[in-house]
């Protein structure tokens, strides 16, 4: 599955010119928990490079363009924003940088939670060792699912032959 995944926003308007309306649960996949944007980035400069352990973010770049760059597992994808109808939905768990940033640049970043330092994974080692760590731990629950499945199917001949046997 691709990590780049769009939201389209239809343009409403008319010759007076355009909007766009982002309401959370509906042109916007969640509960929009908090709004910012970011503006004026100096020539070269890079921002972003965290993940997040909750949080979903949905990108927009209103005007200008700036790169952005997402990571999960052993995937990495890229894809410029420069459109205000498109929108970039940024899951959990999925690493993001942000790179060359046009001089008009004002990227909107809508999010799914109130701001929590906790929920920040600061390191690329640090989300590589979570991501691992949850991926045992997923594994393991699949594991023990199989395991109670397969105690369930051969009990269950059993326990009706059983009763089936006691009339």
């Amino acid at each position: 599955m691709s990590l780049i995944q769009w939201t389209h926003f239809p343009p409403l308007g008319d010759d007076r010119g355009s909007l766009v309306a982002l309401e959370g649960e509906k042109t916007v996949p969640f509960t929009i928990q908090r709004v910012y944007y970011l503006f004026g980035t100096k020539l070269g400069v890079s921002r972003g490079f965290h993940a997040h352990k909750k949080l979903q973010q949905l990108a927009v770049c209103v005007t200008g363009r700036c790169r952005m760059v997402l990571k999960k597992k052993k995937k990495r994808e890229e894809v410029w924003l420069d459109s205000p109808t498109e929108g970039l939905l940024i899951g959990n768990m999925v690493w993001r940088e942000m790179h060359d940033f046009s001089p008009d640049c004002v990227l909107l970043v809508l999010a799914s939670e109130h701001y929590d330092e906790a929920d920040y994974i600061r390191t690329y080692d640090d989300f590589l060792k979570l991501a691992k760590s949850l991926f045992v731990i997923l594994k393991r629950i699949m594991v023990i699912k199989q395991f109670f499945m397969l105690v369930f199917l051969l009990l269950i001949p059993k326990l009706a032959f059983q009763s089936y046997t006691a009339l």
